[in-house]
């Protein structure tokens, strides 16, 4: 190509250069982005696969760790069922705490400190302990050994009633056989100390019982001397929003169980006191042993009262059948005035629940954790009904 003077060619080439580049025509976009996407899925997928393909073709690994889990598994069960009575232990001394705590306070509002407090209420306790086991020890080995003593007796008064005459008509000689060893058998220390699993099994049952006992006390001790102290650390636990409503139920939950207790040992103790008066205007034996039995029976919830009185009217039957006849009516005149005059006036400050909610609250819990689920299963089921009626109904009154 040939330019002229004038330079045409380099004019035109910067005028081709300044004008505007022809308009490209549109790329879509997702066409690029969409195997880059799809490797990504694909890559994203195989590293999440990777280990569950890992794990199966090294099944040695697979099954280890699966073994390893089981076994933590088992070891965990265990440790838990092993801590029961521990759980059982907290929970008695923190039952027995909350039940003493009324009376502590009680003594702080006439110008008590609350460790003078619980010391005079624990003084007090220790008292009672005291009392209760120099009167009942002494008269349980007076009575067993009597038992022996006057156990020879009882077997030539039982070989005179008719109830021996039959046993001979229908078994023939067997029968003077089989008493004999009997009394051979029931003479004999070491037959007894078997049938409870020998003396080193009695001996660890004792101790054991002995140890539960001390470790329940020093535990509630405990309970009760930082019993405000727990319950500020289980408000902070609450958000702070509803700490006056956590507050208010607590308090009122603390106070049932407190109320609870303590009309239930009166109620405990008025059976002691009506049991040792009819034993005693009766001339029945044992009346003081069986005052105590009493208090200890009736302060189960429900059941107590019925049962002693089944107990004493057989104690009572063996010893005079017309005084035995005389204890069952009039303790049952007794359950009657408790059950409609005492237990209301008691309980009505205390714990307020529906008869038919009391009877299945008792039987659920005696029946998962026995002796302490059926006395705690009133205060457990009228604290369900205050948290219905104070967090659950207004919640559903609210909703519109």
């Amino acid at each position: 190509m040939t330019t002229g003077s004038d330079g045409s060619p380099k004019r035109s080439l910067l005028r081709r250069a300044k004008a505007p580049a022809p308009a490209s025509p549109p790329v879509a976009a997702p066409a690029p982005a969409a195997p880059a996407s799809a490797s990504s899925a694909a890559s994203a997928a195989e590293r999440r696969g990777r280990p569950v393909l890992a794990s199966v073709n090294r099944p040695f690994v697979a099954g280890f760790f699966l073994a390893f889990g089981a076994l933590a598994a088992i070891a965990l069960g265990m440790a838990i069922s092993n801590l029961v009575t521990i759980w059982i232990y907290i929970a008695f001394a923190l039952f027995a705490a909350l039940g003493l705590d009324p009376v502590v306070r009680r003594l702080e509002r006439h110008g008590t400190k609350r460790p003078w407090a619980i010391a005079i209420v624990y003084f007090v306790f220790a008292l009672a302990m005291v009392a209760i086991l120099w009167l009942v020890v002494p008269t349980v080995v007076g009575q067993v050994a009597q038992f022996f003593r006057d156990l020879p007796g009882m077997i030539t008064a039982f070989q005179h009633t008719q109830v021996y005459e039959w046993l001979v008509a229908q078994f023939g000689d067997q029968a003077p056989d089989l008493l004999a060893e009997l009394q051979t058998f029931l003479t004999n220390p070491g037959n007894i100390a078997a049938i409870g699993g020998g003396v080193l099994s009695i001996g660890v049952s004792i101790g054991t019982t002995i140890s539960g006992l001390i470790i329940v006390i020093v535990l509630s001790l405990y309970f009760l001397a930082t019993l405000p102290e727990m319950k500020l650390a289980f408000y902070r636990l609450v958000p702070a929003r509803s700490r006056p409503l956590t507050a208010e139920l607590t308090e009122e939950i603390t106070d049932s169980v407190g109320g609870y207790l303590g009309g239930m040992v009166v109620l405990a103790f008025f059976n002691s006191m009506v049991t040792l008066l009819l034993y005693a205007v009766l001339g029945l034996p044992f009346p003081a042993l069986m005052a105590v039995i009493a208090f200890s029976i009736t302060i189960i919830p429900l059941v107590g009262t019925v049962l002693f009185w089944g107990i004493g009217s057989v104690v009572a039957l063996i010893a005079n059948p017309l005084a035995a006849l005389i204890f069952a009516l009039a303790y049952l005149v007794y359950m009657q005035l408790e059950a409609y005059v005492l237990t209301p006036r008691v309980m009505n400050k205390a714990i307020s629940v529906p008869g038919s909610l009391v009877v299945i609250g008792a039987l659920v819990g005696g029946t998962l954790m026995g002796l302490l689920g059926a006395l705690v299963a009133i205060p457990v089921t009228a604290s369900i009904l205050l948290i219905v009626k104070k967090v659950f109904i207004p919640k559903q009154d609210a909703a519109v």
